[in-house]
C-alpha cells in the first residue's frame, strides 16, 4: 500500500513489485524529497530486464535484492525495515522434504500449482482442484486439454536457465520444532519462483500425476488420528489400471477430499492463491473494502481515506473498467499499478490532474506454463460476455493453441500458447475494435499470414 501527505514526504509501505515500482517512480519525480519505503524484510522485489513486447504486453524478470541496492540506485529512497513481521524462508526445507517424499498432494489450480505439478519429478503427485479442468483461472477446457497432454508425457526438453538471483537472510533460519504460523505473510511468488530449486523426489521416473477434479480438502489427518477412524485410503491410481485398491502403506498424513476419496502422502502443498494483506491497516481506520477483501481504489488509485493510495495485491479496482480489461493479482499488474499510483500521488501533490494510464485499456499478460509461452489478452476467457460471444480455435497438438473470443464481429480476447507470433496483431485488433466479420475463419488460417492483413 502507498501513502502520501499532500506536502510530502511520501511513504510507501510494502517491498513487493507495486511498492518498489511506486517508490522508484516517486524518487524520479521528486529528487529533492526523501521517499520512505517500509518493508517487512531486508530484501525487496525489483523489476529487471524489462522489455516492452508491444504497446501493452510487457516482459520482465523479478529479482530479490538487498534493500541497499535500491538505496544505492536512488539516493533519496530510504528503506526502513519493519520488525513487525519476520520473513519465513522455507525453500530449502521444501527441497529436503521433497528428496525423501514418495508421494505428495498439491491443492490449488492457479499459476503456482500449475508450475509445481510440472516441475516436480520422481515423486507421485496427487493434484486436487476445485474445477473441472486444470488452470481454470487462465484457460478454458480446450487449452487445459492441450496442456494436460504435455503434462502427462515424459519431459525431454532442456531446462531453461533462470536468471533470477535468490537472496536468503542471515539468522532467519527456522528454529527446530517451531510451528509455521498461519498469519505469516509475504509478497506473491510469481512466475519462475522455483528457479534454482531442485524439485526432485527419490525415484527415477519423471511424471507420475493423478488429478482429482471438482473437489476440495475436507479434512487432514495425521497418521495416528487416521488409524482411529478405520477409513480406507486409496492407492495411487495407475492410469492403465482402472481398478480401485486400498493403500496398505502407512503415510505421515492423510487427506480426505470432498468427493469422498482419501489419499495418504508424505506432505501436502497448499497453492490456493493470493489474499489481500489488509489486516495491518484496518485498526483505527475506516477503509472501504471490496467483496474480495481488498481496499477499494478509484481510477486515481485512491482509497476511501484522504491521501492514502493503494496498488498491487492489496487493492481492488473499483472504477468502471475498459470493456477488455479486468484486474488479476499478477506481477504485471502490480508493476503497472505501482507506477501509475506514483504518477497519481505526484500529480495530486502538485495540484495537477492526470488521465488514466494506457496499460488499463487492455488486459495483457505473458508468462510460461509447462515450458510453453502463454499470452493472455483482453477477455481471454469471455469474462462477463455471457452467451453473446463465439470462439475461434486453432490447435496443433504439442506445438500451439490459439483461441480468439469474438463478439459482434469484434475481437474481445485471445489465448496464445506456443510461439504463435500473433500477440501484437491481436492486441491491435482488440484495441481498435475493427469489424472482422468479413474475414471469417481466415482469421486463424495457418496458411495465411494474418499479420500482413493488418500492417
Amino acid at each position: 500500500m502507498e501513502a502520501a501527505r499532500s506536502v510530502g514526504p511520501f511513504v510507501v509501505v510494502g517491498g513487493g513489485i507495486a511498492g518498489v515500482t511506486c517508490a522508484e517512480q516517486l524518487a524520479v519525480n521528486f529528487p529533492a524529497e526523501d521517499i520512505l519505503l517500509i518493508t517487512a524484510s531486508p530484501v525487496i522485489k525489483a523489476v529487471t530486464n524489462f522489455k516492452q513486447v508491444s504497446k501493452v504486453l510487457e516482459e520482465f524478470d523479478v529479482e530479490e535484492q538487498p534493500s541497499t541496492v535500491l538505496e544505492n540506485r536512488f539516493p533519496n529512497i530510504k528503506v526502513i525495515e519493519s520488525a513487525v513481521k519476520q520473513l519465513k524462508s522455507e525453500e530449502h526445507e521444501f527441497q529436503k522434504q521433497l528428496k525423501k517424499a514418495k508421494r505428495i498432494m498439491i491443492v490449488g489450480n492457479g499459476g503456482i500449482a500449475l508450475e509445481l505439478v510440472y516441475e516436480i519429478q520422481g515423486c507421485e503427485v496427487i493434484w486436487a482442484i476445485k474445477d473441472k479442468a486444470i488452470g481454470n483461472t487462465f484457460f478454458d477446457a480446450g487449452a487445459a486439454e492441450f496442456l494436460t497432454s504435455k503434462l502427462m508425457s515424459e519431459k525431454s526438453e532442456a531446462k531453461i536457465a533462470h536468471r533470477r538471483t535468490i537472496y536468503t537472510i542471515e539468522g532467519a533460519r527456522k528454529e527446530s520444532g517451531s510451528k509455521a504460523r498461519a498469519d505469516n505473510v509475504g509478497s506473491a511468488l510469481g512466475p519462475d519462483w522455483h528457479g534454482g530449486l531442485d524439485l526432485k523426489g527419490p525415484e527415477e521416473f519423471s511424471h507420475s500425476i493423478h488429478i482429482e477434479t471438482r473437489c476440495e480438502v475436507k479434512k487432514i489427518y495425521l497418521q495416528e488420528e487416521f488409524k482411529i477412524t478405520k477409513k480406507k485410503p486409496l492407492a495411487f491410481p495407475k492410469h492403465q489400471d482402472k481398478s480401485v485398491t486400498v493403500d496398505k502403506e502407512m503415510w505421515p498424513v492423510y487427506v480426505e477430499l470432498t468427493n469422498g476419496t482419501i489419499y495418504g502422502c508424505d506432505f501436502l502443498v497448499s497453492a490456493t492463491g493470493v489474499t489481500p494483506n489488509v489486516h495491518p491497516f484496518l485498526h483505527g481506520n475506516n477503509f472501504d473494502l471490496a467483496e474480495d477483501g481488498g481496499l477499494k481504489v478509484d481510477d486515481q488509485m485512491r482509497t476511501s481515506l484522504p491521501d492514502v493510495y493503494a496498488a498491487g495485491d492489496i487493492c481492488t479496482a473499483c472504477w468502471q473498467p475498459s470493456p477488455v480489461w479486468q484486474q488479476m493479482r499478477l506481477w504485471t499488474q502490480a508493476r503497472q499499478m505501482g507506477w501509475y499510483a506514483a504518477k497519481c500521488m505526484a500529480a495530486a501533490s502538485l495540484g495537477h490532474s492526470i488521465d488514466m494510464d494506457f496499460s488499463f485499456e487492455l488486459f495483457a499478460h505473458v508468462t510460461k506454463f509447462f515450458n510453453y509461452k502463454v499470452v493472455l489478452l483482453g477477455k481471454y476467457n469471455a469474462q462477463g460476455l455471457g452467451s453473446d460471444h463465439e470462439l475461434m480455435l486453432r490447435c496443433t497438438r504439442g506445438q500451439e493453441y490459439v483461441k480468439v473470443v469474438m463478439q459482434n464481429g469484434r475481437m474481445m480476447g485471445a489465448v496464445l500458447i506456443g510461439e504463435t507470433d500473433l500477440e501484437e496483431t491481436f492486441e491491435n485488433l482488440i484495441l481498435n475494435q475493427m469489424d472482422l466479420s468479413s474475414y471469417g475463419e481466415d482469421l486463424l488460417d495457418p496458411n495465411i499470414d494474418i499479420e500482413d492483413y493488418f500492417d
